[in-house]
């Protein structure tokens, strides 16, 4: 039997590290609400993705959910179907409408060009998807924005610590949602923050998050229970130490995946913008099945007989789900379709080695 290769694995800081960040908290007793560990998480979330404000949330869906109650957003909403579910239901439980917009071929995020012809005067933002640590067009969505006065909120979940010019990217638009799943480069086991320039919404956010309440006695909003806990923030605190060591491991493998696939007529990479640095959070492979000889299902079967397992990242798109049908207008979407159809992600986590890279690659060549 072939030892097993997941697509993705949880990086973890050294037990011991852990262990001595929690063993504070046995006396305080402080477990959640606003905590020592939280706060100390957001100022140095804050410094590390260059922001002036973050807030932090019990996972990276509320967060965007917040987002959207925070800015008092109305009507439609537009965005791309080749995303995780949670950016389309966010926005659906706001009991807001969801446009979709078609993306690009080369790195899948949305088509700036085609965002101007689906607004309306029901229109109230953008919300664009940075897609595997894909940078949206960002200047030209601010023209767009500011030309119809709408909003933005970016699904930055795939996009911790990536800048672009140099720019950290969670200062773009008026909000940038990151998720801090066990899976992501960084993560706090659960979690997500909100990054934004205007300070009035850490009032905002810090009453959402905890039911709308104002002090003990009132409340102002219709809030949720989204609070991260003392636990998360403190695998946070240890995970950070660790993110530059796990991204420069995640770029060498993306690297090693590139040099020997490269050769390989009917696999094509994402394209690289020399004006972004990466975070190499995923490894998506598409696959021209006429020139490949197989298509992207065959692929993974292929793999998952060694035991390897790739996903279809994103499959389907969010815009083809039971759930939305007869529910609103679904504008058609040709590019995402066919890059959903044909694409997929192959294994990658830090500890992946170079000798599993390598036979992963020879099968695929095989």
């Amino acid at each position: 039997m072939y030892n097993k290769i997941p697509v993705v694995k949880s990086s973890m800081p050294p037990y011991e590290e852990f262990i001595e960040e929690i063993e504070d908290m046995w006396e305080s007793k402080w477990l959640t609400h606003t905590g020592p560990k939280h706060q100390l998480l957001e100022e140095k979330l804050q410094l590390f993705l260059g922001v002036p404000n973050i807030e932090l949330f019990a996972n990276g869906h509320l967060a965007l959910e917040l987002a959207i109650n925070a800015l008092k957003l109305s009507g439609e909403i537009i965005t791309t179907p080749f995303t995780f579910a949670s950016t389309t239901q966010a926005i659906v439980r706001n009991d807001l409408t969801p446009v979709f917009c078609d993306i690009n071929k080369d790195d899948y995020t949305i088509d700036v060009d085609k965002i101007e012809d689906l607004i309306t005067d029901k229109t109230s933002a953008i919300m664009p998807v940075h897609v595997y640590g894909n940078v949206c067009d960002v200047k030209k969505i601010k023209k767009i924005a500011d030309s119809y006065n709408l909003k933005v909120i970016y699904d930055a979940a795939h996009a911790f610590g990536v800048k672009i010019d140099n720019q950290d990217i969670g200062n773009f638009g008026d909000m940038s949602m990151f998720s801090f799943h066990a899976t992501k480069v960084f993560h706090t086991v659960e979690g997500g923050g909100i990054t934004f320039n205007e300070v009035k919404y850490k009032e905002i956010f810090a009453q959402l998050r905890q039911y709308g309440m104002k002090g003990q006695e009132s409340v102002v909003e219709i809030g949720t229970n989204a609070k991260m806990t003392e636990m998360h923030a403190a695998m946070g605190l240890c995970n950070l130490r660790h993110i530059e060591e796990n991204i420069r491991k995640r770029r060498a493998i993306v690297e090693r995946y590139r040099d020997n696939l490269s050769f390989i007529k009917g696999l094509k990479f994402s394209t690289e913008n020399p004006n972004i640095i990466s975070n190499y959070i995923y490894f998506p492979l598409y696959v021209e099945s006429q020139i490949y000889g197989r298509d992207r299902d065959e692929l993974l079967d292929n793999l998952a007989q060694y035991n390897i397992h790739g996903r279809k990242y994103f499959y389907p798109l969010t815009s083809d789900f039971e759930v939305y049908k007869g529910m609103f207008e679904i504008n058609e979407t040709p590019i995402a379709m066919q890059i959903a159809k044909n694409i997929l992600t192959l294994p990658l986590y830090p500890d992946l080695s170079f000798n599993d890279v390598d036979r992963i690659c020879e099968i695929i060549n095989r």
